[in-house]
């Protein structure tokens, strides 16, 4: 799935139009709360400038409705910061498409960056509009998709713009080859044993990616709110733990399938509220007294799976064990962390949160991929093909 990257082209005295991802969170003043996601994309964005192209970046932030004061998820803090970032000026447009962004594009010298305004402020980029998409195509002759978090998605600056490009150069850029090479083709060419750990609340969310990787792995490890309904289909009591009622008859079907490959916890924390300080108890799976409620996993389960951790060769880790914001229902989630941090597999953690879990216990340096997609990574995890990365050129 090797595709060709910016710094495989050409760029100098050149337009490229980056897709980037700087969806970063805003405060009320418009401050930025955490510019990660702008420091991620610096790479790409200095293999372009430091060999003379000119850069246009484009990004959605937020889910503005166009009603009301759509300037809260304006995009010119980013440009502002980037310009920090860089330590040169970074021109801002005001609108996608319109004269401000057509005349500020045209003026670009080499080594220029301009940021153009919040995608979604236009209705076509939602709607994959080719009218919208053919209009920013105009603006340059290298196309790069630097935005993984977006490459599930058919908007039309990951899909109908490329697609008007054809004939020019289609590349990825840096962080979009990283999420390739490590949640398509480590996945697809596994040393093993391979494992996976699925946590998080729902199995609605993961039924997809339960049944590929049934299909993949040797073993698939399921924690938090969601191994309920999977203690709830096989007869167990679960008291007032988060399930999905609906979900228990495809719970069974998960379990039949699974065999010995699907490893539910066989220990609970638990609580008798959702809160810190109240009573606590570690309970055999599926004897969840009522009043009381299922919060992580006990630690045998916590035990069992680490033993199964520290032999994987491959660990692919989507999913808190637990309520892991909330101590000490961290608990499974830090011991999960710690025997993949200390395991030689190479290891890669899904967006989302379990991202923030091993981020927040410090143990993000000590694995070898972190996505910045949590459905992203997702959905490449279902073994689900992406319109947006399958157009680009191959390397």
């Amino acid at each position: 799935m090797a595709k060709k990257t910016i710094d495989q082209v050409d760029v100098a005295g050149k337009t490229v139009l980056m897709r980037v991802d700087f969806n970063v969170p805003l405060d009320d003043d418009q401050s930025i709360g955490d510019d990660r996601r702008i420091r991620m994309a610096m790479p790409s964005i200095k293999s372009v400038i430091d060999r003379g192209g000119k850069l246009i970046l484009m990004s959605h932030l937020g889910r503005p409705k166009g009603e009301g004061d759509d300037s809260k998820f304006s995009l010119a803090p980013t440009a502002k910061r980037l310009a920090e970032l860089l330590g040169q000026p970074v021109a801002f447009a005001s609108d996608t498409v319109g004269d401000d962004a057509t005349a500020k594009a045209k003026a670009l010298k080499d080594g220029d960056v301009l940021v153009l305004e919040n995608l979604r402020f236009n209705p076509g980029e939602k709607k994959g509009d080719s009218s919208f998409a053919g209009k920013l195509a105009a603006m340059a002759d290298v196309y790069c998709n630097d935005a993984f978090g977006t490459c599930h998605r058919s908007d039309a600056s990951m899909v109908a713009v490329p697609e008007s490009m054809a004939g020019k150069p289609r590349v990825v850029g840096h962080l979009v080859a990283k999420e390739i090479e490590y949640l398509s083709d480590t996945i697809s060419n596994a040393s093993r044993p391979f494992v996976a750990i699925l946590g998080g609340a729902k199995v609605s969310d993961k039924i997809n990616v339960i049944n590929n990787l049934l299909g993949i792995c040797d073993n698939v490890m399921i924690g938090g709110a969601m191994a309920y309904t999977f203690s709830l289909a096989k007869g167990g009591q679960v008291g007032n733990s988060l399930v999905e009622e609906d979900k228990v008859a495809l719970a069974k079907e998960l379990i039949a399938k699974g065999g010995d490959t699907l490893m539910l916890p066989i220990d609970s924390h638990c609580g008798d509220d959702f809160k810190s300080d109240c009573n606590k108890q570690v309970v055999a799976d599926g004897e969840i007294p009522d009043g009381w409620q299922g919060l992580d996993i006990g630690p045998q389960t916590a035990k069992k799976f680490s033993e199964v951790l520290k032999k994987a060769k491959t660990i692919v880790w989507n999913g808190p064990m637990g309520v892991f914001e909330m101590p000490p229902f961290d608990e499974g989630t830090k011991a999960v962390a710690q025997a993949v941090a200390d395991s030689d597999a190479t290891s890669i953690i899904g967006g989302g949160d379990s991202a923030a879990a091993v981020d927040q216990l410090g143990f993000a340096d000590q694995v070898s991929h972190v996505s910045t997609g949590g459905g992203a990574s997702l959905a490449m995890l279902e073994g689900k093909a992406f319109a947006a990365v399958d157009l680009l050129d191959e390397a």
